[in-house]
């Protein structure tokens, strides 16, 4: 059985109240279906591999995500899965997954796959999402400051749709003027809405 990274331990043990029984839930079935998994961490989050990238699992400030490397063929894709990084949408709590035993079917089909080697099932190309429209207060507060929008304009669609969704997603109007004010200051400075993590 592969050992557990204590980079992983941490950042369960950092993250939100709500995530930490989920991303325990996760790696405890990772770790059961595929024992010799490898545990790390890649972007700013714990991955999961055996013989390749197997799956990942993320905590944000209200919602974790899980997915699959090889996940066009292994979840088909749902209207979840546009809403977060990940297969099964924005996960709140455990009762939002599939059951243990379908997570532990899925991670063990997974890691068959993956010691198949590539290509053993062509891959479904999902057509690319459209740009997400800007909405008003940040096409406002990017017209004035002209680096700022030159940044937002450079990013690709879905590194503008990452600033979008998170000004969208505030519940209050101070979180939301907040948010749009950090990210006129991050575009300015020429950052990616996730830079943080390295992307």
């Amino acid at each position: 059985m592969a050992t557990r990274d204590r980079r992983v331990d941490a950042y369960i043990a950092k993250s939100a109240d709500f995530a930490r029984p989920i991303l325990i839930h996760l790696r405890g079935v990772v770790r059961s279906a595929c024992p010799d998994a490898e545990e790390t961490i890649r972007w700013g989050m714990p991955h999961f591999l055996h013989h390749g990238l197997l799956c990942r699992m993320a905590a944000f400030k209200q919602h974790c995500a899980f997915g699959f490397w090889r996940r066009a063929q292994l979840v088909r894709g749902s209207a979840r899965e546009a809403q977060a990084l990940g297969q099964f949408g924005r996960i709140t709590r455990i009762s939002d997954l599939p059951s243990r035993r379908t997570l532990l079917a899925l991670v063990r089909r997974a890691a068959r796959l993956n010691e198949a080697g590539p290509g053993t099932t062509p891959a479904t190309k999902r057509p690319p999402r459209p740009a997400p429209r800007t909405p008003p207060d940040l096409r406002a507060a990017l017209a004035g400051n002209a680096r700022a929008r030159a940044t937002f304009a450079a990013l690709p669609p879905s590194g503008r749709r990452e600033y979008v969704d998170w000004l969208l997603d505030a519940k209050r109007a101070e979180t939301r003027a907040r948010r749009l004010q950090q990210t006129v200051v991050w575009l300015a400075a020429g950052k990616a809405r996730n830079w943080r993590y390295g992307g």
